[in-house]
C-alpha cells in the first residue's frame, strides 16, 4: 500500500493542503540483496481506526469549508493525505512528497501551475514523526498544524519556526498531571513512559514540575511496543515490586497496551494510575479492570457529525472480516451487503467523544482561516476571494500566527510559541452499574487562569478497586506540627524520620523542614506546635512562701513595737534607764522599719518599689547599726567615766549620741542619693536565668552603688562587732556590751552567708534569701539585745534594781 491514500479530485479546485495520519501501526520491512532496486516504503495491514478517523475528520472539514459561504466563498480547497506507519524513516519521504507536489494526477481542463503546491500540512499525530516532517517542509517555509504531537520540544521556534498544534503541549500537562498528584496528597509515586519524544520529553518536564511541587519518583521506567518481551517484563517487574501505590503512565495508548497485557499475566498489586492524554481515553484500554478508578487529563470532548464511510477497503476487510470482492480467502469469507456500519462498534465510528478528532478539525480550521486572511478581502460584511492570486506558504505561515476565531464552540488561536491555551478535561474510569468501565469528566484544567485556580474537581472520584477514600502513596507519613523533617540517608527528599523540635523551638505546621525559636518571651507548649506567653514569676502574695516571710515581717514589727511599749512603760525603772533609753527606743523604731521594708519585696516589682525597696532597706539598717554602735560606745565611756579624774562622759553625752546616730546615717543617705541620681534600681524581665519563664524583677541599675549600701553597713556591723567584744568583759553586773557582741554575730554571719546565697539564688528565691537575711539579722537583735531586758521586766523584777545593777561580780 502506498503512502498516498487519497486525493481531492475537484473539477475545479485552488489550493491544496496536506495531511498525515498514522492510519497503520507498522511499516514493511524488506531485506535486500543489493542485486534489485529498492523499492518505496510500504505499510503493512495493520490498521489503526483511530487514526482513520482523524483523516476522515479532515476529509469532513474541507468539504464542510468548500460548502461554506462565510470561510473561502468560492474557493476551493484540495487535499492529500498520506500515511507514515509510525515511522520516521516514512515521514520523511512523505515529507518529500508535499514538496514535490502531485500536479500530474489533476484534470488538465485548468492551469495547473500551483495547484499541486501543498501550502500547509495537517499532522503528524505523534511527536517523533512531527519532528522529522517539521524539520523538512519547515526549511521551506510550510507550516505544519498537528492535532496530537504534544511534544514540549516543538514549541521551540529556533529548531522548529513553522510548527504550529492545536493540542496542548505537554509542558501544560506535566504541570497539570503535577497538581493533580499534588491535590491528592501523594508525595511517593512510581512513573513509566514510552520510549519516544512524546514520552521522554514529557517524563523530564513531568519530572521538573513534581520536583518544583515536591513530589518524589520512586522509579522511571522507559518501554516501547516494539521492545523485547523480556525488557516488557522487567517494567511490569518494577510496578509489581514498588512500594509506590500511584503510577504515573506517560504513554500512547499502543504502547499501553503491551505493558498492560504484560502485567495481566500474574496477579499484581493494586496501584492508582494516572494517565496521561495519549491513552487516557482509549476505549480499548477500558476493557481492562486493572485500570479501573485510573484518572488523568484529557483533551477535552466535541461533537463533530462525522459520518462512517465505507470507502475504504481495507477497513471494511478488518471491521466485517469478510471481503467485497468474490476472490475470497480461505480466513475470510466474500460480503454480502448485510454488513451495517452504523451497528458496529469499533474506534472509527466511537464519536460520542470525539476529543483527538477535534483537534483535526480545527487543525484544518485553522489553516482555511489563514488562507482565507491571505487571500480575502472584507467588503460591506461580504467576503471577496481572489481565487487566482499566487499564494505561498510563507503567507500562509505569517496569517497562521495571527488567526483568532471559534470554532464548534471552542477558541482556536496560537501563542508565541505555536501552543494554544492549554485546557483538559479530569476524566476518571468509573465502572457503570452493569460493570462496564465508563470515561466519566470529574473536573478540569484551565491554564489560562490565575496560579492557584487552575485546577478544579466537580464531582466524587472512583478510586482503585472502586474505593470512595483517595488512596495514599507517601514514603513517609506526614510529620506533625511540633516535629520536623530529616532526611534519610541516600534516600529521596520524601523519605524521611520526623524528630521532635528542640527545647524552646516549635514547627506549627505539616511536614516542617525546620524548627523555628519563639520570641524571647514566648515559650513553646507541651506539643511544640505553638509559642505562647512565658509565665511571668514573681515573688507574689498569693504564694506560701510570701505569706510566710510577711508574717514573720509583720510579726517582727509588732514585736520590736510590744517591746516599746514595754519600755516605756518601765521607762522609770533602773534597767532601762541604765541602758540609755533615748538610744533603745530610737532602735526599736529603726528594727520596726527594718521588718517592715522587706514588705516592699514582695510583689510585682515597679519603679517605685524597685528603688524603694533598696534604699529603704540599707537606709534603716544602718539607722540600726548606729543606734547599736551608740550603745555600745556609751558602754565603753561610761566604764573609762568610773576611773579617778576621768571626764570623759562629758564628750559622749545624750547630744553627741545624737549627732553621731545622724553623721552615720547622713552617710548611707548620701550614698543611696548618689545611687538613685546616677542609675537607680528598676523593674526588668530576666529571661536568662531560666528559658521557660520570665523572672520580674529589680534590676540593681548600678551595682557599685548596692554593693557599696551593703559594703557601708558590713563596715559599721564590723564595726560595732569590735567595740562590743572590747566592752564584754567590762566590770559590770548588766554590761550590754555582751548582749551587742552577740546580736553583730548574728547580723555579720547572716549577712556574710547571704552574699553567696544571693548570687546563686534563681529568679523569686534570690528575692526570698534577701527577705530572710532582713528578718533574720532584724530578729537577732531584737533578741538578743531586748529580750534578756524584757525577760527581768516581766518576770524577775526583783533584778530591775539600783541595787542590783550596783552590786559588782
Amino acid at each position: 500500500m502506498l503512502y498516498l491514500l487519497e486525493l481531492m479530485s475537484f473539477v475545479i479546485f485552488d489550493f491544496v493542503i496536506g495531511g498525515v495520519f498514522l492510519i497503520h501501526n507498522k511499516e514493511k520491512t524488506v531485506t535486500y540483496n543489493y542485486t534489485t532496486k529498492p523499492e518505496s516504503q510500504m505499510c503493512i495491514r495493520s490498521l489503526n481506526p483511530r487514526n482513520l478517523r482523524f483523516s476522515r475528520a479532515m476529509i469532513f472539514a474541507t468539504e464542510e469549508i468548500n460548502n461554506s459561504t462565510e470561510l473561502l466563498p468560492g474557493i476551493r480547497l484540495g487535499y492529500q493525505i498520506h500515511d507514515t506507519c509510525a515511522s520516521v524513516i516514512v515521514a520523511a519521504n512523505v515529507a518529500f512528497q508535499l514538496l514535490n507536489g502531485q500536479d500530474t494526477v489533476f484534470y488538465e481542463n485548468r492551469s495547473c501551475s500551483q495547484s499541486g503546491v501543498v501550502l500547509a500540512v495537517v499532522g503528524d499525530s505523534t511527536s517523533t514523526t512531527s519532528i522529522s516532517l517539521s524539520r523538512i517542509i519547515g526549511s521551506f517555509n510550510v507550516p505544519l498544524v498537528s492535532y496530537y504531537a504534544t511534544c514540549a520540544c516543538l514549541s521551540d521556534k529556533q529548531q522548529f519556526p513553522t510548527f504550529f498544534r492545536t493540542i496542548p503541549s505537554d509542558q501544560f500537562q506535566a504541570d497539570a498531571l503535577a497538581k493533580l498528584v499534588k491535590h491528592f496528597g501523594w508525595t511517593w509515586i512510581g512513573a513509566v513512559r514510552s520510549d519516544s519524544d512524546y514520552g521522554n520529553f514529557g517524563m523530564v518536564s513531568f519530572l521538573a514540575a513534581a520536583q518544583r511541587e515536591g513530589i518524589c519518583v520512586e522509579y522511571s521506567e522507559a518501554f516501547f511496543r516494539t521492545d523485547s518481551q523480556s525488557k516488557i517484563q522487567k517494567v511490569a517487574d518494577v510496578i509489581r515490586r514498588s512500594s509506590a501505590m500511584v503510577v504515573l503512565a506517560f504513554a500512547t495508548s499502543e504502547d499501553m497496551s503491551v505493558l498492560i497485557d504484560e502485567l495481566n499475566q500474574e496477579p499484581t498489586p493494586p496501584r492508582q494510575w494516572i494517565g496521561s492524554e495519549g491513552w487516557i481515553n482509549d476505549p480499548y484500554l477500558m476493557s481492562f479492570s486493572y485500570f479501573a478508578g485510573a484518572i488523568g487529563v484529557a483533551i477535552q470532548k466535541s461533537v463533530i457529525p462525522v459520518a462512517a464511510s465505507s470507502v475504504l477497503t481495507e477497513f471494511w476487510e478488518d471491521a466485517f472480516n469478510c471481503t467485497p470482492t468474490k476472490n475470497a480467502s480461505p480466513k475470510k469469507k466474500e460480503c454480502d451487503g448485510t454488513e451495517d456500519i452504523k451497528l458496529l462498534k469499533n474506534p472509527y465510528t466511537e464519536t460520542s467523544q470525539l476529543r483527538a478528532t477535534n483537534m483535526v478539525y480545527k487543525a484544518v480550521y485553522a489553516i482555511a482561516h489563514a488562507i482565507h486572511n491571505a487571500v480575502c478581502q472584507e467588503t460591506n460584511f461580504t467576503a471577496q476571494c481572489d481565487r487566482n492570486i499566487k499564494l505561498e506558504s510563507k503567507q500562509v505561515l505569517t496569517e497562521l500566527k495571527k488567526v483568532n476565531f471559534t470554532q464548534n464552540g471552542y477558541p482556536v488561536s496560537f501563542d508565541a510559541n505555536g501552543d494554544p491555551v492549554a485546557f483538559y478535561e479530569l476524566v476518571n474510569w468509573q465502572k457503570s452499574e452493569s460493570g462496564v468501565i465508563e470515561l466519566v469528566t470529574v473536573g478540569y484544567y484551565d491554564a489560562s487562569l490565575p496560579t492557584g485556580q487552575e485546577f478544579h474537581i466537580s464531582r466524587n472520584i472512583t478510586w482503585v478497586e472502586g474505593g470512595a477514600q483517595v488512596p495514599v502513596s507517601v514514603c513517609s507519613k506526614s510529620c506533625p506540627p511540633g516535629t520536623r523533617k530529616v532526611l534519610q540517608k541516600g534516600k529521596p527528599i520524601c523519605c524521611y524520620d520526623c524528630i521532635p523540635c528542640p527545647e524552646g523551638q516549635v514547627a506549627n505546621r505539616t511536614d516542617s523542614p525546620d524548627c523555628f525559636p519563639c520570641p524571647s518571651e514566648l515559650w513553646p507548649n507541651a506539643q511544640r506546635d505553638a509559642c505562647f506567653p512565658k509565665p511571668v514569676e514573681f515573688l507574689s502574695y498569693d504564694e506560701v512562701l510570701a505569706i510566710i516571710l510577711a508574717a514573720f515581717s509583720v510579726s517582727g514589727a509588732c514585736l520590736a513595737i510590744i517591746t516599746a511599749a514595754i519600755f516605756f512603760h518601765h521607762r522609770t525603772t533602773p534597767i532601762v534607764r541604765a541602758n540609755n533609753s533615748e538610744l533603745s527606743f530610737l532602735l526599736l523604731f529603726s528594727l520596726t522599719l527594718c521588718f517592715l521594708c522587706s514588705l516592699t519585696f514582695i510583689g510585682a516589682p515597679s519603679d517605685w518599689s524597685c528603688m524603694l525597696r533598696h534604699t529603704a532597706f540599707g537606709i534603716t539598717f544602718v539607722l540600726c547599726i548606729s543606734c547599736v554602735l551608740g550603745k555600745t560606745v556609751v558602754v565603753l565611756m561610761a566604764f573609762k567615766a568610773t576611773l579617778p579624774g576621768s571626764n570623759v562622759m562629758k564628750w559622749f553625752g545624750p547630744p553627741q549620741q545624737r549627732m553621731t546616730v545622724v553623721f552615720f546615717t547622713f552617710i548611707q543617705i548620701i550614698i543611696c542619693t548618689v545611687w538613685l541620681l546616677l542609675s537607680p534600681p528598676f523593674p526588668m524581665k530576666n529571661l536568662s536565668t531560666y528559658k521557660e519563664k520570665i523572672i520580674l524583677e529589680c534590676a540593681l541599675g548600678s551595682a557599685v552603688g548596692f554593693w557599696a549600701v551593703l559594703g557601708y553597713i558590713g563596715l559599721l556591723a564590723v564595726f560595732c562587732f569590735v567595740l562590743a567584744v572590747l566592752a564584754r568583759k567590762l566590770p559590770d553586773n548588766f554590761n550590754e556590751a555582751k548582749l551587742i557582741t552577740f546580736s553583730m554575730l548574728i547580723f555579720c554571719a547572716v549577712w556574710l552567708t547571704f552574699i553567696p546565697a544571693y548570687v546563686s539564688s534563681p529568679g523569686k528565691f534570690t528575692v526570698a534569701v534577701e527577705i530572710f537575711a532582713i528578718l533574720a539579722s532584724s530578729f537577732g537583735l531584737i533578741l538578743c539585745i531586748f529580750a534578756p531586758k524584757c525577760f527581768i521586766i516581766l518576770f524577775q523584777p526583783e533584778k530591775n534594781s539600783k541595787k542590783h545593777l550596783m552590786t559588782q561580780k
